[in-house]
Protein backbone atom coordinates (compact mmCIF):
# COMPACT_ATOMS: atom_id res chain seq x y z
CA UNK A 1 0.00 0.00 0.00
CA UNK A 2 2.74 2.31 0.46
CA UNK A 3 4.24 1.79 -3.02
CA UNK A 4 0.84 2.54 -4.30
CA UNK A 5 0.42 5.40 -2.62
CA UNK A 6 3.96 6.75 -3.70
CA UNK A 7 3.26 5.84 -7.18
CA UNK A 8 0.08 7.78 -7.05
CA UNK A 9 1.89 10.71 -5.53
CA UNK A 10 4.34 11.24 -8.37
CA UNK A 11 1.76 10.71 -11.30
CA UNK A 12 -0.02 13.49 -9.84
CA UNK A 13 3.07 15.63 -9.21
CA UNK A 14 4.73 14.96 -12.70
CA UNK A 15 1.60 14.96 -15.06
CA UNK A 16 0.49 18.15 -15.16
CA UNK A 17 4.17 19.28 -15.32
CA UNK A 18 4.78 17.19 -18.59
CA UNK A 19 1.58 18.65 -19.69
CA UNK A 20 2.52 22.13 -19.52
CA UNK A 21 6.17 21.44 -20.85
CA UNK A 22 4.51 19.71 -24.18
CA UNK A 23 1.96 22.72 -24.39
CA UNK A 24 5.15 25.24 -24.02
CA UNK A 25 7.07 23.68 -26.51
CA UNK A 26 4.23 23.35 -29.56
CA UNK A 27 3.72 27.17 -28.66
CA UNK A 28 7.52 27.86 -29.12
CA UNK A 29 7.47 26.13 -32.40
CA UNK A 30 4.08 27.58 -33.73
CA UNK A 31 5.80 31.27 -33.00
CA UNK A 32 9.57 30.19 -34.86
CA UNK A 33 6.99 29.28 -37.79
CA UNK A 34 5.35 32.18 -37.79
CA UNK A 35 8.83 34.45 -37.60
CA UNK A 36 10.87 32.76 -40.22
CA UNK A 37 7.48 32.05 -42.42
CA UNK A 38 6.66 35.64 -42.18
CA UNK A 39 10.27 36.36 -43.18
CA UNK A 40 10.19 35.28 -47.17
CA UNK A 41 6.90 37.24 -47.86
CA UNK A 42 7.89 40.58 -49.08
CA UNK A 43 10.49 38.96 -51.19
CA UNK A 44 8.06 36.71 -52.84
CA UNK A 45 5.30 39.61 -52.77
CA UNK A 46 7.94 41.90 -54.51
CA UNK A 47 8.49 39.21 -57.10
CA UNK A 48 5.08 38.70 -57.90
CA UNK A 49 4.11 42.00 -58.24
CA UNK A 50 6.71 42.81 -60.72
CA UNK A 51 9.16 44.82 -58.83
CA UNK A 52 12.79 42.51 -58.95
CA UNK A 53 15.54 44.58 -59.38
CA UNK A 54 17.38 43.86 -62.01
CA UNK A 55 21.49 43.35 -63.60
CA UNK A 56 21.53 46.99 -65.58
CA UNK A 57 19.91 48.56 -62.37
CA UNK A 58 20.18 49.97 -58.60
CA UNK A 59 17.67 49.82 -55.60
CA UNK A 60 16.28 52.79 -57.05
CA UNK A 61 15.22 51.82 -60.66
CA UNK A 62 12.89 49.45 -59.91
CA UNK A 63 10.19 48.83 -63.04
CA UNK A 64 6.51 48.64 -61.83
CA UNK A 65 4.73 46.38 -63.88
CA UNK A 66 0.74 46.97 -64.65
CA UNK A 67 -2.07 44.38 -64.39
CA UNK A 68 -1.61 42.89 -67.81
CA UNK A 69 2.53 42.37 -67.57
CA UNK A 70 1.93 40.69 -64.11
CA UNK A 71 -0.78 38.45 -65.83
CA UNK A 72 2.05 37.37 -68.46
CA UNK A 73 4.46 36.21 -66.02
CA UNK A 74 2.08 34.17 -64.19
CA UNK A 75 1.77 32.36 -67.79
CA UNK A 76 5.05 32.17 -68.00
CA UNK A 77 5.24 34.01 -71.45
CA UNK A 78 8.25 36.09 -70.47
CA UNK A 79 10.32 37.45 -67.03
CA UNK A 80 8.20 40.33 -65.06
CA UNK A 81 11.45 42.64 -65.06
CA UNK A 82 12.28 41.91 -68.40
CA UNK A 83 8.50 42.74 -69.70
CA UNK A 84 8.43 45.77 -67.78
CA UNK A 85 11.60 47.38 -68.72
CA UNK A 86 11.38 46.96 -72.54
CA UNK A 87 7.73 47.98 -71.95
CA UNK A 88 9.04 51.24 -70.33
CA UNK A 89 12.00 51.94 -72.68
CA UNK A 90 9.93 51.21 -76.03
CA UNK A 91 6.90 53.31 -75.22
CA UNK A 92 9.02 55.80 -73.59
CA UNK A 93 11.28 55.93 -76.95
CA UNK A 94 8.13 56.83 -78.97
CA UNK A 95 6.28 59.25 -76.63
CA UNK A 96 9.28 61.44 -76.60
CA UNK A 97 9.86 61.41 -80.60
CA UNK A 98 6.46 62.36 -81.27
CA UNK A 99 6.35 64.70 -78.38
CA UNK A 100 9.67 66.15 -79.92
CA UNK A 101 7.29 67.05 -83.49
CA UNK A 102 4.04 68.05 -81.93
CA UNK A 103 2.81 70.32 -79.55
CA UNK A 104 2.66 69.38 -75.56
CA UNK A 105 -0.98 68.12 -75.45
CA UNK A 106 -0.34 65.26 -78.13
CA UNK A 107 2.62 63.97 -76.20
CA UNK A 108 0.50 63.57 -73.59
CA UNK A 109 -1.86 61.81 -75.88
CA UNK A 110 0.87 58.99 -76.68
CA UNK A 111 2.11 58.76 -73.33
CA UNK A 112 -1.32 57.83 -72.34
CA UNK A 113 -1.77 54.83 -75.26
CA UNK A 114 1.66 53.71 -73.97
CA UNK A 115 -0.20 52.92 -70.75
CA UNK A 116 -2.97 51.21 -72.14
CA UNK A 117 -1.21 48.51 -74.36
CA UNK A 118 1.75 47.45 -72.41
CA UNK A 119 1.26 43.25 -72.96
CA UNK A 120 1.50 43.30 -76.62
CA UNK A 121 4.66 45.09 -76.78
CA UNK A 122 6.10 41.98 -74.28
CA UNK A 123 4.87 39.58 -76.26
CA UNK A 124 6.23 40.95 -79.94
CA UNK A 125 9.84 42.06 -78.90
CA UNK A 126 11.98 40.03 -76.26
CA UNK A 127 13.81 41.84 -73.74
CA UNK A 128 17.73 41.33 -73.96
CA UNK A 129 20.29 41.75 -71.09
CA UNK A 130 22.11 44.65 -72.99
CA UNK A 131 19.24 46.57 -73.63
CA UNK A 132 18.49 45.97 -69.92
CA UNK A 133 22.34 47.42 -69.11
CA UNK A 134 21.78 50.73 -70.87
CA UNK A 135 18.27 51.19 -69.87
CA UNK A 136 19.84 53.85 -67.27
CA UNK A 137 21.30 56.06 -70.31
CA UNK A 138 18.16 55.69 -72.42
CA UNK A 139 15.92 57.28 -69.23
CA UNK A 140 18.75 59.99 -69.21
CA UNK A 141 18.04 60.73 -72.81
CA UNK A 142 14.20 61.21 -72.12
CA UNK A 143 14.30 63.50 -69.45
CA UNK A 144 16.63 65.33 -71.62
CA UNK A 145 13.91 65.51 -74.56
CA UNK A 146 10.86 65.78 -72.42
CA UNK A 147 12.82 68.97 -71.18
CA UNK A 148 13.14 70.12 -74.53
CA UNK A 149 9.59 69.09 -75.32
CA UNK A 150 8.57 71.32 -72.55
CA UNK A 151 10.16 74.48 -73.72
CA UNK A 152 9.27 73.61 -77.23
CA UNK A 153 5.17 73.44 -76.12
CA UNK A 154 5.84 76.64 -74.23
CA UNK A 155 7.30 78.63 -77.09
CA UNK A 156 4.86 77.27 -79.76
CA UNK A 157 1.45 76.95 -77.30
CA UNK A 158 2.14 79.44 -75.18
CA UNK A 159 3.14 82.74 -76.74
CA UNK A 160 2.33 85.12 -73.84
CA UNK A 161 4.43 83.01 -71.07
CA UNK A 162 8.00 83.54 -73.42
CA UNK A 163 6.85 87.21 -73.33
CA UNK A 164 6.52 87.65 -69.95
CA UNK A 165 10.04 85.79 -69.76
CA UNK A 166 11.80 88.67 -71.52
CA UNK A 167 12.77 91.36 -68.65
CA UNK A 168 13.25 94.97 -69.68
CA UNK A 169 15.87 97.10 -68.38
CA UNK A 170 14.73 100.55 -66.50
CA UNK A 171 15.30 103.50 -68.53
CA UNK A 172 19.14 105.45 -67.68
CA UNK A 173 18.01 107.78 -64.69
CA UNK A 174 15.51 106.39 -62.65
CA UNK A 175 17.62 104.56 -59.92
CA UNK A 176 18.64 108.47 -59.81
CA UNK A 177 15.38 110.07 -59.83
CA UNK A 178 14.02 107.92 -57.02
CA UNK A 179 17.35 108.23 -54.76
CA UNK A 180 16.97 112.04 -54.88
CA UNK A 181 13.29 111.35 -53.39
CA UNK A 182 13.88 108.86 -51.08
CA UNK A 183 15.71 110.84 -48.21
CA UNK A 184 13.95 113.69 -47.70
CA UNK A 185 10.29 111.77 -47.92
CA UNK A 186 11.12 109.77 -45.03
CA UNK A 187 11.55 112.90 -43.13
CA UNK A 188 8.15 114.36 -44.40
CA UNK A 189 6.03 111.02 -44.24
CA UNK A 190 7.61 108.01 -42.35
CA UNK A 191 9.35 109.69 -39.48
CA UNK A 192 7.75 110.22 -36.09
CA UNK A 193 6.23 113.69 -36.16
CA UNK A 194 7.43 114.82 -39.21
CA UNK A 195 9.59 117.59 -40.83
CA UNK A 196 10.50 119.38 -36.94
CA UNK A 197 12.82 122.27 -37.85
CA UNK A 198 9.46 124.95 -38.31
CA UNK A 199 7.85 123.65 -34.72
CA UNK A 200 6.80 126.44 -33.03
CA UNK A 201 7.52 124.14 -29.64
CA UNK A 202 11.42 122.80 -30.64
CA UNK A 203 12.64 120.00 -28.35
CA UNK A 204 14.57 117.69 -30.67
CA UNK A 205 17.49 119.41 -32.07
CA UNK A 206 19.02 116.90 -33.57
CA UNK A 207 16.06 115.52 -35.55
CA UNK A 208 16.01 119.61 -36.79
CA UNK A 209 19.55 119.73 -37.66
CA UNK A 210 19.86 115.53 -39.10
CA UNK A 211 16.64 117.01 -41.59
CA UNK A 212 18.48 120.44 -42.59
CA UNK A 213 21.75 118.36 -43.99
CA UNK A 214 18.94 115.59 -45.89
CA UNK A 215 17.30 119.11 -47.33
CA UNK A 216 20.71 120.43 -48.71
CA UNK A 217 21.70 117.34 -50.52
CA UNK A 218 18.23 117.10 -51.85
CA UNK A 219 18.23 120.34 -53.19
CA UNK A 220 21.87 120.62 -54.66
CA UNK A 221 20.93 117.32 -56.14
CA UNK A 222 17.82 118.76 -57.54
CA UNK A 223 19.29 121.25 -58.98
CA UNK A 224 22.10 119.62 -60.90
CA UNK A 225 19.00 117.52 -62.22
CA UNK A 226 17.31 120.17 -63.46
CA UNK A 227 20.59 122.72 -64.94
CA UNK A 228 22.57 119.97 -65.83
CA UNK A 229 21.83 116.28 -66.10
CA UNK A 230 18.99 116.56 -67.94
CA UNK A 231 19.72 118.84 -70.95
CA UNK A 232 22.00 118.47 -73.72
CA UNK A 233 23.76 122.10 -73.15
CA UNK A 234 23.44 125.18 -72.03
CA UNK A 235 20.75 125.94 -75.17
CA UNK A 236 18.39 123.68 -73.82
CA UNK A 237 15.34 124.29 -71.97
CA UNK A 238 14.91 123.20 -68.18
CA UNK A 239 11.98 120.62 -67.75
CA UNK A 240 9.26 122.45 -66.61
CA UNK A 241 8.87 119.84 -62.99
CA UNK A 242 12.17 119.57 -62.42
CA UNK A 243 12.11 123.75 -62.50
CA UNK A 244 8.84 123.58 -60.14
CA UNK A 245 10.42 120.88 -57.56
CA UNK A 246 14.11 123.03 -57.38
CA UNK A 247 12.01 126.42 -56.24
CA UNK A 248 9.82 124.57 -53.78
CA UNK A 249 13.31 123.12 -52.57
CA UNK A 250 14.20 126.34 -51.77
CA UNK A 251 11.71 127.36 -49.66
CA UNK A 252 12.85 128.14 -45.78
CA UNK A 253 13.26 125.04 -43.75
CA UNK A 254 11.88 127.06 -40.82
CA UNK A 255 8.81 128.80 -42.42
CA UNK A 256 5.75 127.82 -40.62
CA UNK A 257 3.21 129.22 -42.74
CA UNK A 258 2.85 130.87 -46.31
CA UNK A 259 3.81 129.18 -47.14
CA UNK A 260 4.47 125.91 -45.08
CA UNK A 261 7.83 124.08 -45.45
CA UNK A 262 6.11 121.01 -45.48
CA UNK A 263 3.59 121.44 -48.15
CA UNK A 264 5.91 122.98 -50.31
CA UNK A 265 8.61 119.89 -50.07
CA UNK A 266 5.83 117.77 -50.63
CA UNK A 267 5.05 119.67 -54.08
CA UNK A 268 8.92 119.18 -55.15
CA UNK A 269 8.67 115.58 -54.56
CA UNK A 270 5.31 115.57 -56.42
CA UNK A 271 7.55 117.38 -59.00
CA UNK A 272 9.93 114.76 -59.38
CA UNK A 273 8.07 111.63 -59.53
CA UNK A 274 6.61 113.44 -62.37
CA UNK A 275 9.66 113.40 -64.20
CA UNK A 276 10.59 110.42 -63.09
CA UNK A 277 6.84 108.58 -64.49
CA UNK A 278 7.86 110.83 -67.91
CA UNK A 279 11.62 109.32 -67.45
CA UNK A 280 9.85 105.95 -67.53
CA UNK A 281 8.01 106.56 -70.50
CA UNK A 282 10.53 107.86 -72.73
CA UNK A 283 8.84 111.39 -72.70
CA UNK A 284 11.89 112.72 -71.07
CA UNK A 285 15.75 113.15 -71.14
CA UNK A 286 18.66 111.94 -68.78
CA UNK A 287 22.30 112.41 -69.89
CA UNK A 288 25.35 110.67 -68.47
CA UNK A 289 28.07 112.28 -69.38
CA UNK A 290 30.86 113.02 -67.33
CA UNK A 291 30.12 117.00 -67.91
CA UNK A 292 26.63 116.51 -66.73
CA UNK A 293 27.94 114.63 -63.68
CA UNK A 294 31.67 117.00 -62.72
CA UNK A 295 28.62 119.55 -61.50
CA UNK A 296 26.86 117.49 -59.11
CA UNK A 297 30.07 115.72 -57.55
CA UNK A 298 31.75 119.36 -56.85
CA UNK A 299 28.62 120.37 -55.04
CA UNK A 300 28.83 117.53 -53.26
CA UNK A 301 32.60 117.88 -52.65
CA UNK A 302 31.53 121.47 -51.14
CA UNK A 303 29.28 121.01 -48.91
CA UNK A 304 31.44 118.18 -47.21
CA UNK A 305 34.14 120.72 -47.02
CA UNK A 306 31.93 122.96 -44.98
CA UNK A 307 30.79 120.18 -43.06
CA UNK A 308 34.56 119.26 -42.41
CA UNK A 309 35.62 122.86 -41.40
CA UNK A 310 32.15 123.01 -38.46
CA UNK A 311 33.91 119.41 -37.12
CA UNK A 312 37.05 120.54 -36.48
CA UNK A 313 37.39 124.19 -35.89
CA UNK A 314 37.78 124.99 -32.11
CA UNK A 315 36.71 129.04 -32.25
CA UNK A 316 34.05 130.36 -34.13
CA UNK A 317 34.18 133.54 -36.45
CA UNK A 318 33.89 136.03 -33.37
CA UNK A 319 37.11 133.88 -31.46
CA UNK A 320 34.37 132.53 -29.29
CA UNK A 321 34.87 128.56 -28.70
CA UNK A 322 32.44 126.34 -29.90
CA UNK A 323 30.11 125.47 -27.35
CA UNK A 324 28.65 122.43 -26.17
CA UNK A 325 25.29 122.56 -28.05
CA UNK A 326 26.93 123.83 -31.18
CA UNK A 327 29.11 120.65 -31.68
CA UNK A 328 25.90 118.83 -31.13
CA UNK A 329 24.18 120.92 -34.22
CA UNK A 330 27.56 120.02 -36.45
CA UNK A 331 27.06 116.62 -35.44
CA UNK A 332 23.68 116.17 -36.51
CA UNK A 333 23.98 118.30 -39.41
CA UNK A 334 26.69 116.48 -40.69
CA UNK A 335 25.15 113.27 -40.31
CA UNK A 336 21.81 113.89 -42.47
CA UNK A 337 24.37 115.06 -45.28
CA UNK A 338 26.13 111.92 -44.83
CA UNK A 339 22.69 109.80 -45.02
CA UNK A 340 21.46 111.24 -48.16
CA UNK A 341 24.58 112.01 -49.87
CA UNK A 342 25.22 108.20 -49.56
CA UNK A 343 21.96 107.33 -51.15
CA UNK A 344 22.36 109.81 -53.98
CA UNK A 345 26.41 108.67 -54.53
CA UNK A 346 24.59 104.84 -54.98
CA UNK A 347 22.31 105.66 -57.68
CA UNK A 348 25.07 107.44 -59.35
CA UNK A 349 27.05 104.30 -59.27
CA UNK A 350 24.08 102.57 -60.81
CA UNK A 351 23.27 105.36 -63.32
CA UNK A 352 26.49 106.82 -64.18
CA UNK A 353 28.57 102.95 -64.50
CA UNK A 354 29.69 103.02 -68.12
CA UNK A 355 31.50 106.97 -68.03
CA UNK A 356 32.60 105.70 -64.37
CA UNK A 357 34.07 102.55 -65.85
CA UNK A 358 35.45 104.19 -69.07
CA UNK A 359 37.80 106.49 -67.13
CA UNK A 360 38.09 103.96 -64.29
CA UNK A 361 36.38 106.16 -61.43
CA UNK A 362 34.29 103.56 -60.21
CA UNK A 363 36.55 102.67 -57.12
CA UNK A 364 36.90 106.19 -56.00
CA UNK A 365 33.28 106.64 -56.16
CA UNK A 366 33.09 102.87 -53.95
CA UNK A 367 35.28 104.86 -51.29
CA UNK A 368 33.72 107.66 -51.38
CA UNK A 369 30.45 105.87 -51.06
CA UNK A 370 31.71 103.84 -47.69
CA UNK A 371 32.84 106.52 -46.22
CA UNK A 372 29.47 108.37 -46.11
CA UNK A 373 27.97 104.97 -44.49
CA UNK A 374 30.94 105.22 -42.33
CA UNK A 375 29.65 108.70 -40.93
CA UNK A 376 26.32 108.15 -40.78
CA UNK A 377 26.25 105.00 -39.04
CA UNK A 378 28.01 106.74 -35.79
CA UNK A 379 25.34 106.78 -33.40
CA UNK A 380 26.99 107.63 -29.80
CA UNK A 381 23.85 108.26 -27.14
CA UNK A 382 25.25 111.76 -26.31
CA UNK A 383 27.71 113.87 -28.07
CA UNK A 384 30.79 114.60 -26.22
CA UNK A 385 32.90 117.47 -27.49
CA UNK A 386 36.19 116.69 -25.30
CA UNK A 387 39.51 117.48 -25.84
CA UNK A 388 41.79 115.14 -28.30
CA UNK A 389 44.18 113.77 -25.92
CA UNK A 390 41.51 113.19 -22.95
CA UNK A 391 39.93 109.41 -21.89
CA UNK A 392 36.40 110.49 -23.19
CA UNK A 393 35.32 110.63 -27.02
CA UNK A 394 35.24 113.79 -29.32
CA UNK A 395 31.94 112.98 -31.57
CA UNK A 396 32.82 116.12 -33.45
CA UNK A 397 36.73 114.71 -34.50
CA UNK A 398 35.29 110.82 -34.65
CA UNK A 399 32.86 111.90 -37.26
CA UNK A 400 35.33 114.30 -39.09
CA UNK A 401 37.17 111.38 -40.39
CA UNK A 402 34.73 109.87 -42.98
CA UNK A 403 33.56 112.74 -44.21
CA UNK A 404 37.16 114.03 -45.12
CA UNK A 405 37.61 110.87 -46.47
CA UNK A 406 34.88 111.50 -48.56
CA UNK A 407 35.76 114.66 -49.86
CA UNK A 408 39.02 113.34 -50.54
CA UNK A 409 37.62 110.53 -52.74
CA UNK A 410 34.60 113.05 -54.57
CA UNK A 411 37.77 115.43 -55.65
CA UNK A 412 40.26 112.76 -56.76
CA UNK A 413 36.93 111.54 -59.22
CA UNK A 414 36.55 114.89 -60.26
CA UNK A 415 39.77 115.11 -61.61
CA UNK A 416 39.73 111.94 -63.17
CA UNK A 417 36.90 112.43 -65.14
CA UNK A 418 37.86 115.98 -65.97
CA UNK A 419 41.08 114.26 -67.61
Amino acid sequence: MGNEAKGFEFRKFATPRIIGSIAIAIIVLWALILIFGSSDVPSSKQTAGGHAVTAGHGEEDEAPVDNNATASHETGTQPATQAADHGESAGETAAVHHAADSPKPQAHQAAASHDTAPTDRTQTHPQTTAAAKTHETTADSHAAADTAADSHGAAAGHPALAHTATHKPQPKGVAFVEASIKPLQYELEERWWGWRPNDIINITDNVNNFQMGVLEVTRRTTVALAERISRTGTTDSFDENLEQAMNWFMVKATSYWFPSAESKYREGLEELEAYLEKLKAGKATFYTRTDNLIPLLSSFEDLLGSCDENLVKRFNEDGSPVSFFAADDYFFYTQGVASAMGTVLEAVHHDFLLTLESRHGTELLHHAIISCQQAAEIDPWIILDNDLSSIFSNHRANIAAPISHARFYLGQLIKTLST
